[in-house]
């Protein structure tokens, strides 16, 4: 699933190719919007909401998008061949006089009133790479269930927004602890700073092409994909398990030697990852 730095990435393209320009092709492949036509306003910004696309028209109108597992958008120069898919899996196409935005695949698609945006967005946290961070509300949110799992917590995009499954096994690998320590059994030091460490991260990687949070050509992540692989630090076979919230669960990586705290028995090391019981 796309995180926020690849989000951000995505709105800043969009935004370059269609905020100012008049929409000149307006096509809506969903049922729901069949008969809606944007032709003839003006895109006036294109703003990234956690791992949330917020695309606002002239006329108070917003087109909310989300990418979760498998959605995209491309930008094409008028006349340059679409290469994003096959066309039945277009959900959207925002075309200006130089440029043609196409989303495929998007599961979350909805034409809403602007002044009604927060009841597509409302209930996330302080956005990591938005205007509304808030390191002392992230850090509340996060401890005010002390017994959930660290790698769940940072999940939640209720407490904060941006963070997926990726920087959710390397923000745990660098407080060094596992992603199924209780959150509130990790040290004060180490919670104090995982708000400014979790921006970090996607703040250095909103610019890159290539994620990286290791510093290192050709080793980019510590521990996310990387078993049975030897850890960077320690070369202990990295691990691999499912964890999740009961609605959905999600390989998660960690180095049993640099990371304290619990895990899965008899987790394994190897490259694909083991359902774990609940």
């Amino acid at each position: 699933m796309p995180e926020g730095d690849t989000v951000w990435q995505t709105a800043r393209r969009l935004h370059g190719a269609l905020a100012g320009k008049v929409l000149i092709r307006s096509d809506f492949r969903v049922p729901k919007y069949a008969t809606a036509d944007l032709t003839g306003r003006t895109v006036l910004d294109v703003t990234p909401r956690g791992k949330h696309l917020l695309a606002r028209v002239e006329g108070g109108l917003t087109l909310h998008t989300h990418l979760r597992m498998d959605g995209s958008w491309k930008v094409f120069e008028n006349g340059r061949r679409w290469s994003g898919g096959p066309a039945h899996q277009i959900r959207v196409i925002l075309g200006t006089t130089e440029n043609t935005a196409v989303g495929y695949r998007l599961p979350v698609l909805e034409l809403l009133r602007t002044a009604d945006e927060q009841r597509a967005v409302g209930h996330l946290g302080p956005d990591l790479l938005g205007p509304d961070w808030d390191p002392d509300l992230v850090l509340a949110n996060l401890l005010a269930n002390p017994a959930r799992p660290l790698g769940e917590a940072l999940l939640d995009q209720r407490n904060l927004a941006g963070i997926g499954n990726i920087y959710k096994s390397e923000l745990c690998f660098l407080l060094g602890a596992t992603p199924w320590l209780p959150i509130g059994a990790l040290p004060a030091g180490r919670a104090a700073k995982l708000p400014a460490l979790a921006k970090k991260l996607l703040e250095a990687n909103r610019d890159r092409p290539v994620r990286s949070t290791t510093g290192r050509r050709g080793q980019d992540l510590f521990v996310y994909g990387r078993a049975p692989r030897p850890c960077l630090r320690c070369q202990t076979s990295v691990r691999v398990a499912d964890q999740g919230d009961g609605s959905r669960e999600r390989p998660t990586y960690w180095c049993p030697t640099c990371q304290t705290g619990p895990a899965p028995t008899g987790a394994p090391s190897r490259g694909t990852p083991r359902r774990t019981a609940n």
